[in-house]
């Protein structure tokens, strides 16, 4: 008997559809040992030796493994092709003692253990998986095993020392840490922005031949090209304006060409997260559960439960031929010879050593619309915006045809200048103006067929060199520079790939950490950073500069690719880092008092408990009131004295009489008792804020 494990139950379904009768498959439902979660778990003074135990969650099914692992023949390891899915896998040797030496005579056989790998969950890819399998790349797990380690040591050694010099409850993440930095840096850039103010100068021109207006604008005076802040004022702006007054507009040129676009690359993790949260609104994290869904196995009615997707954690755009040659098929036999066009891409990313391929469909015949039955929406969506990507990328370019039409602005009009007291007439040399109107047309659609992008299309009319236009409009608009724009999912996704932070397997969990932790808040989609967020970012930029460093946590990750890669031990780059780290880490004990890091205010109000000053302290939430002569006296009031009080909603607690009051949870505004905690009822409310149904009871 052969057993072969996974991580999940899903991928375990999907999986036993294509192994015969001699197979079993059982699933580990993730990582089967891990650090201990209330100690460190690390021997630092011995080569910082993890101690790892069971979970006690997992124990049931580590004694369910062992006891069809003392069964099998062989086990075959069919986690993930990845460091975590590699590290499962060489936990479970180490638990189910697949690493022992077999005792001669022994009752007890030790199995032969083999890993395979596939990036797509469909019979083919098993089967050929079967075919090639391998033993565990330790190098691999020595990589994941150190990015466990130096989080855990950053974590568990720094988060006390925010505790005793911020607040209780804080803690801090190697990673993370950076991520709040870009949100906070990214804050004071924009408070510190000032509006610079610029003009531009549009002009409605309409020809003789034509029924429409064309809309040009101001881009040339005389040689010189304009720039953005070449006009600065309103004065300047109506100067032209005034000098315009009576001039006469002709075409001096017209230049068609053809313009190409060509299709994206298949998607990444990265570059998938980033689309899903802009096209579709999800966010980093809904996207990988979805695409971990799609491609673990979707129940296709008597088809089974069906793969539709690659690995989705990937930060390469590769493609097999195999995939190249399905989507050639499908794209000849449903749009034709015209639309084909077969694309090799290249992987820019440095990091990209564990041959993967790009996200794409399993089966591009597969079209969205014939799984829409068996999808959930999100899962719907997220599939057809993956099937159309990947399809699009073996597809011809969209062709556009574009004009540029230059129009020069004359004004030959004799100006009056008062010289003494009489009036003279005198031709002055005046400016010429050139405007401009472009348009652009879709000539051809090309791979836009499958893969709708937004492109600006603009018609002008028909007109010749020569010809004059008749002026309808001329018009000076204000205009100012923009501050940068708050990060959002997509904008720090992006960001963090850029600046070489993270992988693909982190970046959702770094954005869902920063936000559980209360460091950075979205609104509006928006990441705006926190008071605590930006105490606890500039605590460490001061006293722990290397942990928030963009290029030293870049360097890391470098470093933690060169484990992966075989080019490095993974005790050395730890030591290097730890060592000066704790260092540190002493000195700053002893160095930051938390008064310089808190400077709590006065409030001028006095305890009712002991008669101290209240002041205002930073805590894990944020600011908060409290006795100055904590510990001695613990009291706290638990909202701002400043603080607006809760609306009221005109209706009364149908329990306690008491009024009903707006409220705000972590899922949104809700109504409820003022007399709360005494009285917990609570409602769901409309959108003019009237409550319409219990809530609870």
């Amino acid at each position: 008997m052969n057993l072969v494990v996974v991580e999940s139950p899903t991928k375990s379904r999907t999986i036993s559809r294509f192994l015969g009768s001699d197979f079993i498959v059982r699933s580990s439902y993730g990582h089967i040992r891990d650090l201990p979660q209330k100690s460190l778990g690390i021997d630092v003074d011995h080569d910082f030796e993890p101690k790892y135990v069971i979970p006690l969650k997992a124990k049931k099914n580590v004694l369910d493994l062992k006891k069809n692992s003392q069964k099998a023949d062989k086990i075959i390891l069919a986690t993930d092709k990845d460091r975590e899915g590699e590290a499962i896998a060489w936990h479970l040797v180490q638990v189910l003692g697949l690493n022992a030496k077999q005792i001669p005579n022994s009752k007890f056989r030790i199995p032969k253990v083999e890993r395979i790998v596939f990036h797509e969950i469909t019979k083919q890819a098993i089967e050929e998986a079967l075919k090639n399998p391998r033993d565990i790349d330790m190098n691999l797990v020595d990589a994941q095993q150190a990015r466990r380690i130096l989080d855990r040591l950053v974590g568990y050694k720094l988060s006390p020392f925010l505790w005793k010099k911020v607040a209780r409850g804080l803690s801090a993440g190697r990673v993370q840490s950076v991520a709040v930095r870009l949100v906070v840096e990214r804050e004071r850039e924009i408070e510190k922005f000032i509006p610079q103010e610029y003009w531009s100068i549009s002009a409605k021109l309409k020809a003789q031949s034509a029924e429409e207006n064309m809309e040009s604008f101001l881009t040339r005076i005389d040689n010189k090209q304009l720039d953005k802040f070449d006009i600065k004022t309103k004065d300047e702006a109506d100067k032209i304006v005034n000098d315009l007054n009576g001039a006469e507009y002709v075409i001096e040129s017209v230049n068609k060409e053809e313009e190409s676009r060509f299709p994206l690359p298949p998607f990444t993790t990265s570059t998938l997260q980033q689309d899903a949260v802009k096209k579709l609104g999800f966010s980093a994290k809904q996207t990988m559960m979805l695409a971990q869904q799609l491609y673990e196995g979707i129940e296709l009615g008597n088809e089974g439960s069906i793969g539709l997707i690659t690995y989705m954690r990937t930060d390469s755009v590769n493609l097999s031929s195999e995939s190249i040659k399905k989507a050639s098929d499908y794209i000849l036999n449903t749009l034709g010879e015209k639309y084909f066009e077969q694309r090799a891409y290249k992987t820019k990313s440095k990091s990209a050593q564990e041959a993967h391929e790009a996200i794409r469909p399993t089966e591009p015949s597969r079209h969205p619309d014939l799984t829409k039955n068996y999808l959930t929406p999100q899962q719907y969506k997220l599939y057809n915006l993956i099937w159309r990507r990947f399809v699009a990328s073996q597809m011809t370019k969209a062709v556009f045809d574009s004009t540029a039409i230059d129009i020069k602005a004359t004004n030959n009009q004799p100006i009056r200048q008062a010289q003494g007291p009489e009036f003279i007439e005198e031709q002055l040399i005046t400016n010429d103006y050139w405007f401009r109107a472009n348009g652009s047309i879709l000539k051809f659609d090309g791979f836009l067929k499958i893969y709708p992008m937004k492109f600006s299309e603009n018609n002008l009319p028909v007109v010749k060199e020569g010809e004059k236009l008749d002026l309808k409009e001329l018009k000076p608009e204000q205009h100012f520079t923009k501050p940068p724009a708050r990060y959002n999912e997509a904008s720090l996704i992006k960001t963090l790939e850029k600046e070489g932070i993270g992988r693909p397997s982190t970046y959702a969990p770094i954005i869902s950490t920063i936000q559980q932790r209360n460091y950075v808040k979205k609104e509006a989609k928006y990441f705006h950073p926190t008071e605590i967020g930006i105490m606890v970012n500039d605590l460490l930029v001061e006293h722990f500069p290397s942990i928030v460093d963009i290029k030293f946590t870049s360097k890391m990750e470098d470093d933690l690719d060169d484990i992966a890669a075989g080019k490095t031990k993974w005790v050395l780059t730890i030591r290097e880092f730890y060592n000066p780290f704790v260092e540190t880490l002493e000195k700053k004990y002893a160095e930051v008092s938390k008064e310089q890091v808190t400077q709590s205010e006065k409030t001028g109000q006095k305890c009712e408990k002991c008669g101290s000053d209240m002041v205002i302290r930073m805590g894990r939430y944020g600011k908060f009131i409290a006795c100055s002569n904590y510990p001695k006296c613990k009291n706290i009031l638990k909202e701002r004295k400043d603080k607006e009080p809760p609306k009221e909603t005109g209706e009364l607690c149908e329990k306690c009489g008491g009024k009903m009051v707006i409220r705000k949870g972590r899922f949104g505004e809700f109504a409820a008792c003022s007399n709360y905690p005494r009285c917990k009822n609570t409602k769901k409310i409309n959108s003019k804020n009237v409550p319409i149904s219990s809530k609870s009871e």
